[in-house]
């Protein structure tokens, strides 16, 4: 098993590049089965979960061509729909929950579509009843075959309509845009997911001929199209590799430049850090974060103790509370960490308190820390990171501690980072990669 050993209590000083957003290159990457035509999309990181979905449309057919670092081209011209039944084929979907958002580009230009149970970060239930809700709206019957714990989707025709969805799921709302993107008539989308990612895949399929509206807003209206054609589209800067940055420097107390981050799309992001009493100061479209000794958490304005929980765009996003909770050990303060949406994301503080920070686990969806203002440094130990988030908490836990701690499973930070050990070993950190 792999693993990191990291060398704790330096002071990092430099530039940091963020990669490519993560969750925005998976749905536009399943967006390319939607045309013939070739689609190049760049800014593309190339981090394992986005390398196992090329993986899997090139066994699907796509001719995918790697131009150049992140850029790759696309063409689906020729998808070879025997592939599904394949073993192959069944072996690469199970290991990638991303693989789910095949099945709406499958549905609109195919009727059909096969797809076994994903699997992905192990942080609590992640219901796919809004994906199998919505493709039923639009026309489609679903029948789960138990034996190989497989989903099969099919529609004569797929037709607009409207739907107010149960819950607004990212990954949703993007496999029924990319269905309803060529279904007969208008289909009309409320309490659709909002997030940059969303929007970036309404954007790109607009450019390819798509009639999308009400785009960066929870109602979506979808006047469906007979075709769509090739386009150039490039990813966002990743926010959630932008927000583990932020929480790295306050926590090392190190002076970081955090380059091209599309400052417009990190929502509350900076404010949340901000509140902690971490300095993010913008600078054209660069954050800096100067060096701090200490920062102080807020207290609302009653008085009361601060509560930082995760909510749907414009909220706070649920990737990066782990970093905040890690961030608020060295705090002075207190605050209140409420994950709400998976209750298992929070499991990951053992290893924090082992460390020796003071957080009280009250139940699988709230933590309260209290922080120790860098007056008590964490103690170096040894962790396995349980998925990608609470990996890349503990690396940054890991870095501010004192002596050495060793991370493994580090493949699930691989999942979500591209050479994360490389880029900071750039500015000054001490992490070393055992295969």
């Amino acid at each position: 098993m792999s693993r990191f050993v990291i060398t704790g209590g330096r002071r990092l000083k430099g530039e940091l590049c963020p990669q490519g957003a993560k969750n925005e290159a998976l749905q536009v990457i399943c967006a390319t089965l939607l045309t013939k035509e070739e689609v190049v999309i760049s800014n593309v990181p190339e981090i394992l979960d986005v390398l196992k979905l090329i993986e899997l449309l090139q066994g699907m057919g796509v001719k995918v061509e790697h131009i150049s670092h992140g850029e790759f081209a696309f063409c689906a011209s020729g998808i070879d729909y025997r592939y599904f039944e394949t073993e192959d084929f069944y072996n690469k979907a199970v290991s990638l929950r991303g693989s789910i958002m095949i099945l709406g580009p499958l549905l609109a230009i195919h009727s059909c579509g096969i797809i076994p149970k994903p699997g992905g970060d192990k942080i609590g239930r992640r219901r796919l009843d809004t994906h199998f809700l919505g493709f039923e709206k639009l026309g489609a019957t679903f029948e789960y075959d138990a034996l190989n714990s497989c989903f099969k989707a099919s529609a004569a025709k797929l037709k607009g309509n409207y739907m107010l969805l149960d819950e607004a799921s990212v990954t949703g709302t993007a496999n029924i845009i990319m269905a309803a993107v060529l279904a007969e008539g208008v289909t009309t989308i409320y309490n659709a997911a909002c997030e940059p990612y969303v929007q970036q895949l309404c954007l790109m399929l607009n450019s390819m001929g798509a009639k999308i509206s009400g785009i960066a807003s929870n109602l979506l209206t979808i006047e469906g199209v007979r075709e769509l054609h090739g386009c150039r589209h490039r990813c966002l800067p990743d926010m959630i590799e932008v927000g583990s940055y932020i929480g790295l420097a306050a926590m090392t107390r190190s002076e970081i430049t955090i380059k091209d981050v599309n400052i417009r799309q990190l929502g509350i992001i900076p404010d949340a850090f901000r509140k902690l009493g971490v300095r993010v100061e913008e600078r054209n479209d660069d954050l800096f974060i100067p060096r701090q000794e200490h920062y102080m958490i807020e207290d609302f304005i009653d008085g009361s103790i601060l509560t930082m929980a995760d909510a749907p765009w414009p909220g706070l996003t649920p990737d990066l509370l782990s970093v905040f909770l890690v961030v608020a050990t060295q705090a002075k303060g207190s605050v209140l960490i409420h994950q709400k949406m998976f209750e298992s994301r929070l499991f990951f503080v053992d290893k924090l308190i082992d460390m020796g920070a003071k957080i009280i686990l009250c139940d699988p969806h709230r933590a309260t820390v209290i922080g120790q203002n860098h007056e008590s440094q964490l103690r170096a130990t040894k962790m396995t990171s349980p998925d990608i988030r609470a990996g890349i908490a503990l690396l940054i836990a890991a870095l501010s501690a004192k002596g050495t701690s060793s991370i493994h499973n580090i493949d699930q930070i691989d999942r979500g980072y591209e050479h994360i050990d490389d880029k900071l070993n750039a500015i000054g950190a001490e992490i070393v990669r055992y295969s």
